[in-house]
């Protein structure tokens, strides 16, 4: 039998430390609460996030070790360059967040279940008006190709969720969103658990413990809360200095 903390619906800052977490599930802490963007830009500050399934009470995990990809180290590969080359896509940050996490929601062709649950849709949705959680689309044309939406705590980026409508879709989003915190001095996007698409992007996992550290050092710095719509131009300059033939 799993026993649980059971979070306080009166403080929401208060979590348990993540080393209590369960080594079976990884990385299981707490459940309960809600959210509310005050639990979790707290629960971020601690390295700590939410996943549960329809029908589950909301569950807290912070798995050990811990994904992450290093912002100065996104890499494309031969194949994903072959196949990104002449595509007339375009990027954006922050231009459709609604639809980026309403497509990230929506049931893969292995799976028919979402994680991404109509309350937890609205909880990101709330954070984004609040200036805290964001997105990169990709577009071809006026249709998005792919995307991926995270939060950020003052210089970590939180990944959360990422789709491809077109193949090589979610690869683009996650090495342009990397390049985008680079240039905003964000050294860490985290990714929370391993999976080959993001490690053949140069994802890596690190002692829970070192990341712990990272997110008590870059949660103090200052970040910047509102839209980042404004940084689209700043996005799309690197890439195309990157590979000139990746977009036009």
């Amino acid at each position: 039998m799993i026993r649980l903390p059971l979070l306080d619906p009166d403080l929401p800052e208060a979590f348990p430390p993540p080393v209590q977490a369960l080594a079976e599930p990884n990385g299981l802490l707490a459940f309960g609460g809600d959210l509310a963007p005050a639990r979790l830009l707290a629960a971020y500050r601690q390295g700590i996030f939410p996943w549960f399934g329809v029908g589950e009470p909301i569950l807290w995990w912070s798995p050990d070790p811990r994904c992450i990809l290093r912002t100065e180290r996104p890499r494309l590969n031969r194949s994903l360059r072959r196949q990104l080359r002449g595509r007339h896509w375009r990027l954006t940050v922050d231009h459709a967040f609604a639809r980026v996490i309403r497509a990230c929601a929506a049931p893969r062709r292995d799976d028919s279940e979402t994680w991404i649950t109509a309350d937890m849709r609205d909880a990101y949705v709330r954070l984004h008006a609040l200036g805290h959680a964001h997105s990169v689309e990709v577009w071809d044309g006026d249709e998005l190709a792919g995307g991926i939406y995270g939060v950020a705590i003052g210089r970590l980026f939180c990944g959360e969720s990422m789709f491809s409508a077109q193949s090589g879709g979610s690869k683009l989003a996650l090495v342009a969103l990397a390049q985008l915190l680079r240039g905003m001095d964000f050294p860490l996007l985290d990714t929370q658990v391993a999976n080959p698409h993001t490690l053949s992007l140069g994802a890596e996992e690190i002692p829970r413990a070192e990341f712990l550290r990272e997110v008590t050092r870059l949660s103090q710095l200052p970040g910047r809360v509102g839209s980042w719509a404004d940084l689209t131009s700043r996005l799309l300059q690197p890439c195309i200095q990157r590979d000139p033939d990746m977009l036009r």
